[in-house]
């Protein structure tokens, strides 16, 4: 058997994003978007507090936003990545640095959102770096006692480091607890080689003890049948079964959606869906969302009738899926990466990597109607007010959207913006 070239488009889409690093002298402002949304830039990376966001944010429950940049900050001499908050300040938000990853033991470019755990500190992962260099699962803890600085780093905590071996390694994709406060993820390397250019990844889970975390892995892939490459995590049912997708590997290498169910005996893959191409959709680099029904939604970068990428549904019904396939993504709404949510009205919310009317990127709606699915531009980006946007978005409860573009903006860095009804 030939072994399939490894997907991941996340390192061509970097190289791609060097010819739009360009520097431009913009201020904040706001434009108005499709369905009368008015869009604002709320912060401009400038290299220094960090670059590239490459995933989405995360919101407390007094409003602030948390998130991570791949690059920039001042921890290393080329940037190695920051977590940062902004705080709203009357119209205005303010970014305070929480930690700058230097690199090391503490680890390196972060590929996925930080989460809050039960005990209110913040998680998440590094791709490189750790005491093997194959990644790193932290913690992020507050100062003891008030800061009365604008720049109080957090502690971080190293839980795990990955040995790019038989635990996997460059874990991507968000972290997620169950109610007994384990973690799990995905790796998108490491593991057995399988048909993997290195190795096809696992899904792990990370339980707390006595104060220190013990790493089980649940499940390792091996590009074949069973699928590949995972790189954005997994999401658990009310019975505790994981759900979530593969880049590679399935019965047409061209990714899968797959289920562990939690046994008596341990874990066992289901492969829900084998994507094979055309119509049908390939390489889903998102993750997964449940609609109130148990029914799963998500997208894939490529595939589709103009080979812009998909959405797509599958309905359970009496222990079995059926796939359906809702919306082709097309020239000015193309590509898709980031998982994408649900609203309470059944709207599909994401951002495409490639869409938009300069082919930038843009954040979309998908509304159901009539048998069919409706797309909106809620904001299509221009450069100067961000670039290629992957990571997912977020609603408040006004109905605002939240999110990230990893490149464009005020110097070229990436972007965090808000889009207000």
């Amino acid at each position: 058997m030939t072994r399939p070239e490894q997907h991941h488009s996340k390192s061509i889409r970097l190289q791609a994003l060097g010819a739009l690093v360009t520097m431009f002298v913009v201020s904040v402002f706001a434009v108005n978007s499709a369905e009368g949304q008015a869009y604002t830039v709320i912060h401009n990376f400038a290299g220094y507090d960090g670059n590239q966001p490459m995933v989405g944010l995360t919101m407390d429950r007094g409003g602030s936003l948390y998130g991570t940049t791949f690059l920039g900050g001042t921890g290393c001499a080329y940037g190695c990545g920051t977590v940062f908050k902004l705080v709203r300040n009357g119209s205005d938000w303010i970014l305070k640095p929480l930690y700058e990853f230097a690199g090391g033991t503490d680890g390196a470019n972060p590929d996925s959102r930080v989460i809050f755990g039960p005990d209110g500190n913040l998680y998440g992962t590094t791709t490189i770096g750790g005491q093997y260099g194959a990644g790193t699962i932290y913690k992020l803890q507050p100062p003891a006692s008030a800061c009365k600085s604008t720049n109080c780093l957090w502690r971080e905590t190293i839980l795990y480091s990955f040995t790019g071996l038989s635990d996997g390694g460059t874990p991507e994709g968000d972290l997620i607890f169950d109610s007994a406060g384990n973690l799990y993820g995905t790796t998108f390397g490491g593991a057995v080689m399988g048909e993997c250019y290195s190795g096809c990844g696992v899904v792990y889970e990370l339980m707390p003890s006595h104060g220190s975390w013990t790493c089980t892995i649940l499940y390792t892939f091996t590009g074949l049948s069973d699928g590949g490459s995972p790189t954005s995590g997994v999401i658990l049912d009310r019975s505790g079964n994981l759900y979530g997708t593969t880049s590679a590997g399935g019965s047409h290498f061209l990714g899968t959606v797959f289920e562990l169910a939690k046994t008596g005996a341990g874990w066992t893959e289901n492969v829900l869906h084998s994507f094979q191409g055309a119509g049908d959709g390939e390489n889903p680099e998102s993750g997964l969302v449940f609609d109130p029904a148990g029914n799963l939604y998500g997208l894939t970068i490529a595939g589709g009738g103009h080979n812009n990428g998909t959405a797509f549904e599958l309905q359970t019904s009496s222990g079995s899926w059926n796939y359906s396939g809702l919306f082709n993504f097309g020239l000015q709404s193309g590509q898709p990466i980031s998982t994408p949510i649900l609203d309470s009205a059944g709207n599909l919310y994401g951002t495409a990597y490639s869409g938009g009317r300069d082919g930038v990127g843009a954040i979309f709606k998908l509304t159901p109607a009539a048998g069919s699915w409706n797309y909106s531009s809620l904001h299509d980006f221009v450069i100067t007010d961000g670039a290629r946007p992957q990571g997912n978005v977020i609603l408040d409860a006004q109905g605002n959207v939240y999110g990230t573009a990893l490149g464009g903006g005020a110097s070229g860095d990436g972007v965090v913006f808000e889009i207000t009804p």
